[in-house]
């Protein structure tokens, strides 16, 4: 399972269900993916076709939703 946490920009935001316990967020869209981490701060883990304005447009929106997604984390994750 990999519940989408919003959409935005063409983009989806999702986590998968059984992953490493570092909270972090996968990011799609039709162009390629990436995987940023959450903590200790927000930062590109891996990165599959993206460019980098697309990283640095992907990273402004994470910023912005930072709390939603620490929040949606806690939620699915029960930590």
């Amino acid at each position: 399972m990999s519940p989408t946490i919003f959409r935005e920009r063409g983009y989806r935001f999702f986590f998968f269900s059984r992953e490493e316990s570092r909270s972090h967020v996968h990011v799609y869209c039709g162009s390629g993916e990436a995987k940023f981490w959450l903590e200790p701060e927000i930062e590109l883990a891996k990165n599959y076709h993206l460019s980098r304005t697309q990283l640095k447009e992907i990273e402004g929106i994470i910023e912005a939703h930072y709390h939603e997604l620490k929040s949606a984390w806690q939620r699915h994750f029960g930590s």
